[in-house]
């Protein structure tokens, strides 16, 4: 099916949040955490790339939380883009997607891996499901919490959801937390067992939080994971 751009809005630097939709189907019908497949041809070749999609199931539409790649092929090429373009799409798939019931949960993420997050954290199923839900988020700089805004708001508003930002590079006045989300896994998990840790961002991550998981006692089905590379 073809994917049509609505509009896109700039989160951080080289990083862009996309407004897409199936123009040919009235509702598509995805689980939160999915991705789509985007194909077209870049330098005389045909290329194609998986996308989180950042956004739960509303109409036609869906939403990605993309980041720039200079030296890459296909990323330049989307954010050259103009409203009304169309791209070739497959989907959505995958696997990376809330436990049914949903239970009290662990999110990590790094970079652009919070996409498939905000769609959890959008859908009914998580938001209505009265989970405890805590949400450790990782980036270089201040500029990198994407979504910042969202999951304070939602914070404030929604009992037993933790938002917990850390920076690996904080500007000088920086008073939150510091360091990898490696670091403060513990304070995400306050001593519990009995809960879901869904992890998304690079390899070298994801793998870290498992290692400690493991350590942890944690069984293989409690550790729900996707890798960015």
């Amino acid at each position: 099916m073809k994917a049509q751009l609505i509009e896109t809005r700039e989160l951080a630097p080289d990083v862009r949040h996309f407004v897409f939709a199936a123009p040919e189907m009235e509702a598509l019908a995805y689980q939160p955490g999915q991705f789509v497949s985007f194909s077209a041809p870049v330098n005389g070749r045909k290329v194609t790339r998986a996308y989180s999609l950042a956004s739960a199931p509303a109409g036609n539409r869906f939403e990605l939380c993309l980041n720039r790649v200079n030296e890459g092929l296909f990323s330049p090429y989307l954010f050259d883009l103009a409203p009304g373009a169309e791209v070739e799409m497959r989907g959505p798939l995958g696997y990376f997607v809330p436990k049914t019931p949903f239970g009290d949960s662990v999110f990590v993420a790094t970079g652009t891996g919070i996409a498939p997050f905000r769609s959890f954290l959008e859908s009914p199923a998580v938001a209505e499901s009265g989970a405890a839900i805590t949400l450790l988020m990782g980036a270089r700089h201040e500029a990198g919490l994407l979504y910042r805004d969202e999951f304070e708001a939602l914070a404030a508003r929604r009992p037993g959801f933790r938002y917990l930002p850390t920076l690996t590079r904080p500007p000088e006045g920086w008073t939150g937390r510091t360091g990898r989300v490696q670091a403060h896994l513990d304070e995400a998990l306050g001593g519990r067992r009995g809960v879901d840790v869904y992890i998304c961002g690079l390899k070298a991550m994801v793998d870290d939080v498992r290692a400690m998981l493991k350590a942890q006692g944690f069984e293989k089905a409690q550790v729900i994971f996707e890798k960015y590379d």
